[in-house]
């Protein structure tokens, strides 16, 4: 769903940090590993204090390394396997960091257990959904579609943090973190139909 605005971003909003990295010098995969500490450090250590909003704003900080990388990349040629690679492994560290931290939240200063299993639920389950969709790749299939992609959810998960703390209201992240569970649920089932039509039409493998 998110996909439609990453043009924009790329193209308007983030140009000129893209080409002031580039005359800097700077490697795409720095920016991938800064983004990356940057989004844990702001979720593991305001998180589990309680500065839910604190921890959002730190962590936006740093989010868009996940789009400045590769467009700084295929500026300068620099798009590589590795690349990809390398994105895609730190991305499941900083989407793991965020819901880890929530967990600690949960187990500290929010002191709910449900929500902390919840939040550990999501943590598990995001992971899952990558999961399937490389083995699915490694196999020759597709399983690249769902309703709770990752740059949903994650845009999901930081909104109802912040606003929840901002305003006061912890209910709005509990349903949030419901809402999320019962998607990422579903987006695992549909990538498993998905391989499964794919295997059944006999689709070879690689």
């Amino acid at each position: 769903m998110l996909d439609r605005f990453k043009t924009f971003w790329q193209g308007v909003m983030l140009a000129p940090f893209v080409n002031l990295f580039i005359r800097l010098g700077i490697s795409p995969d720095v920016i991938t590993l800064v983004g990356t500490v940057g989004v844990a450090a702001g979720a593991l250590i305001f998180f589990p204090q309680g500065y839910l909003l604190g921890g959002v704003l730190f962590i936006t900080l740093f989010i868009f390394s996940d789009l400045i990388d590769g467009a700084m990349a295929r500026k300068t040629g620099r798009v590589s396997k590795f690349g990809a690679f390398f994105d895609s492994t730190l991305d499941r560290i900083g989407d793991a960091a965020i819901f880890g931290g929530l967990v600690l939240y949960f187990a500290g200063p929010g002191d709910d257990y449900l929500y902390l299993c919840l939040s550990l639920y999501c943590l598990v389950m995001g992971a899952v959904t990558s999961y399937a969709r490389a083995r699915a790749e490694s196999l020759g299939m597709q399983a690249n579609r769902g309703i709770a992609e990752r740059a949903d959810r994650t845009v999901a998960i930081l909104v109802a943090a912040g606003v929840s703390d901002w305003w006061n209201l912890p209910i709005l992240l509990e349903i949030t973190l419901w809402g999320l569970a019962v998607a990422i649920t579903i987006t695992v089932l549909q990538r498993i139909w998905m391989v499964r039509q794919q295997a059944i039409a006999g689709v070879p493998e690689a």
